[in-house]
């Protein structure tokens, strides 16, 4: 039995759950008739005791009630027991790290932290406190505490207080909240900012130029430019100051700065970190009510909707602003891959065109410049993108367009990533450039290497420990890759890790100090620098190393001691969120069939960038391993290539098949020697000899043209085909 804070003695009984102490075992009733408030509190207790079985069980009880965020949220401060859930919350996350009871507690405390939010921000209740505005002191500061907590949500009715004059008392405490507000308040009267005009655009400058928030300076600068209202440009021109802006920067450029901070998505442009959704604002002014209207937009897409507005911004003050055009592209397509597939965006809706499509239209110098910034944040998904959008339109006369000295498509080709190795090397083959350049000679070896190992898959364990290793290394084969040998550290195993194609993932068991090194050490190489990590520490460390890359799509840190399955599961969404799962089977079909393609192409144009014969020993490699049209495509490049092994590879391969796909793989020897002439060792000829004079109608014909074409002398070859 446990003592409740009020006295009352509580006993846990069996109706709740079952504990079988000597099986380990603990059974759910799924029907359980405690209340809330019971649950509750045996949640608490279970966590304090470290029984996570038990707080788990209740814990998900509580979540798949009826209870909703504002109910649960009434429930914890209505029964006094706010401070010990909160421990118990504390306890259950330190303890459980990457376990269910961690997963189950963050679910409660989120549910408790949107119940508060939703009080907060609900309109009547925002109506109510402005009302407590002018009323005693102690209504008065507990409404304006409520005002800040509900923050952006609570603007517009603030903003029509700001507005009205007919109340001098309420307009100043109002305009003050909304100073007080910090940054949740700029974006709005930016907003209504650019639509008002007279009195109310002058008070609204002045507001923001008390705010001291830089974000407002490119709509102030807008407005300056724009109004022909002395009053206006002079309370515009002093909120800039105020702000520490310099007069004559360009509008086009101001917007375009603010576009990049939403980019970058700065703490500074984030009303709501860690939560849910954003606003993003309009503004009416003839509306007879509230003017300022706000429209959720999920975080995962909100700062790329905002960069986006900003590079139109500058772009209607600047149309050939080539750096905004490409934000704007950038942004687009950032927000495609980062859009959750079954969401509708209100500011980017279904019917709008796929962001390919101005990727392609917006050309070379914007594509160049947005694989830059690829390249640059290390965004694998937008530098595939812009890749692509390149090879549909790049020439080799336009391959630099635009870039002044820097070639990012170059860079491309050792970016630590093989999907972009390798769509580089397509889109370079594509459009056959005339010139030769720096890092032209990786081109062929890369569509080489895309024929043959594009699926595989490797991976890295960084451990002191060998048992660690081998169980670690176990799940990672079992899900197919290759491991390399233990090492303690990325530079213990440099050999091996560039003798392989490419590393997709990296674990690592080191102790929390290493471990940082690590994760900063193969940031820094160029071989690994967008390789995903999963960093394994005890459960203490690992509880407070986890928000150090909360925001980091490449790191994941775990605890230690994770069943295998979790472990797995770990590693699968990692690699799929940092660069799209590892190259699948048909994916690697696609890479080797187009790198084919181009090698052809390069062959036959007789490219004096490209040298088709680097590609050699892949090809005859892979030749034998193929089958079918991949086999023929193989050799018909290797058919173009003036290199003995070609031709003979070629022929040895046909003559280990048969009927019409011998045929023409021996019409492909033909075209070889035509050519380049006879490279075919002696028993090669006699075996075409011996195929000349098979019953095979398809296979002899094509046996006796490859001898005409060999040009053996008659002397040699004539009296075998006819028996003497």
């Amino acid at each position: 039995m446990r003592r409740t804070p009020s006295g009352r003695v509580l006993c846990v009984v069996a109706s709740t759950l079952t504990l079988l102490a000597a099986s380990g075992t603990t059974l759910a009733q799924a029907d359980d008739p405690a209340s809330p408030e019971q649950k509750l509190r045996d949640f608490i207790h279970y966590v304090l005791i470290d029984r996570p079985d038990a707080a788990e069980l209740i814990g998900q009880q509580l979540l798949d009630g009826d209870l909703p965020p504002q109910a649960f949220a009434d429930l914890v401060d209505s029964t006094g027991e706010f401070q010990r859930f909160r421990q118990a919350i504390g306890e259950a996350m330190r303890r459980d790290v990457g376990g269910s009871l961690e997963a189950t507690a963050a679910a409660l405390e989120r549910r408790y932290e949107g119940g508060k939010l939703e009080r907060a921000r609900s309109p009547v209740e925002i109506d109510r406190n402005i009302d407590l505005l002018t009323g005693q002191l102690q209504g008065r500061y507990l409404a304006t505490q409520r005002l800040l907590a509900a923050g952006e949500y609570s603007v517009p009715q603030l903003f029509e207080a700001l507005v009205d004059t007919s109340d001098p008392e309420l307009q100043a405490i109002a305009q003050q909240i909304l100073v007080d507000m910090g940054s949740q308040s700029v974006m709005p009267l930016c907003v209504a900012l650019l639509s008002e005009s007279g009195p109310r655009q002058q008070l609204i400058a002045e507001v923001l130029g008390i705010k001291n928030y830089r974000t407002a300076v490119p709509f102030l600068a807008e407005v300056m430019e724009k109004t022909s209202e002395p009053e206006v440009r002079e309370a515009c021109s002093r909120a800039i100051s105020n702000l520490q802006g310099t007069a004559g920067h360009s509008v086009s450029g101001l917007y375009l700065a603010l576009g990049e901070a939403f980019y970058a998505e700065r703490p500074e442009v984030t009303s709501f970190p860690g939560e849910d959704h954003q606003l993003v604002w309009s503004y009416t002014p003839s509306a007879p009510s509230v003017a300022l209207t706000a429209t959720p937009v999920l975080t995962e897409v909100y700062h790329e909707a905002m960069a986006m507005q900003m590079a139109e911004r500058a772009l209607s003050h600047e149309g050939r602003n080539i750096d905004a055009a490409s934000l704007w592209v950038a942004a687009n397509i950032k927000r495609d891959i980062e859009q959750p597939s079954d969401y509708e965006n209100p500011v980017y809706g279904s019917d709008r065109r796929e962001p390919a499509y101005f990727a392609v239209a917006a050309g070379m110098p914007v594509d160049q410049r947005v694989l830059a910034r690829g390249i640059d944040t290390r965004n694998t998904p937008l530098a595939r993108a812009a890749i692509a959008a390149i090879e549909e339109i790049a020439g080799g006369s336009q391959l630099w367009s635009g870039m002044d000295n820097r070639r990012p498509l170059v860079e491309a080709l050792g970016y630590a990533n093989r999907r972009v190795q390798y769509e580089a090397a397509l889109a370079f083959g594509s459009a056959q450039p005339t010139n030769d350049f720096e890092g032209a000679s990786r081109v062929v070896p890369l569509l080489a290497s895309a024929i043959r190992d594009a699926s595989e898959r490797y991976a890295i364990v960084l451990t002191d420990d060998v048992e660690a290793y081998q169980q670690v290394r176990g799940i990672l084969t079992g899900q197919g890759y290759t491991v390399l040998p233990r090492g303690g550290s990325a530079s213990e195993l440099e050999g091996s890790i560039a003798e392989a194609a490419g590393i997709d993932v990296i674990v690592t068991m080191l102790p929390s100090a290493r471990s940082l090194d690590s994760v900063d050490q193969i940031r820094y190489s160029a071989k690994l620098a967008v390789t995903p990590m999963l960093v394994m520490l005890p459960p203490d460390e690992a509880a407070a190393l986890s928000p150090r890359y909360e925001r980091d799509p490449m790191v994941m840190v775990r605890r230690v001691g994770l069943p295998a399955e979790a472990i797995a599961g770990a590693v699968k969404a990692l690699v799929e969120d940092a660069s799209g799962g590892p190259i699948t089977s048909a994916e690697a079909r696609d890479y080797s069939e187009r790198a084919v393609s181009v090698l052809r192409d390069l062959a036959i144009s007789g490219s004096e960038v490209f040298d088709v014969r680097d590609a050699t020993s892949s090809l005859v490699g892979a030749v034998a391993d193929a089958s079918g049209g991949r086999r023929l495509a193989i050799a018909e490049v290797l058919s173009l290539i003036d290199d003995a092994r070609a031709q003979r590879e070629v022929a040895d391969v046909a003559m280990a098949t048969s009927g019409g796909e011998r045929a023409a793989l021996l019409r492909l020897v033909a075209d070889s020697a035509k050519r380049f002439g006879n490279r075919l060792e002696d028993r090669q000829v006699s075996r075409v000899i011996e195929i000349a004079k098979s019953d095979s109608a398809v296979e002899s014909l094509a046996a006796a043209a490859l001898l005409g074409a060999l040009g053996v002398p008659n002397e040699d070859f004539l009296p075998q085909l006819l028996g003497q």
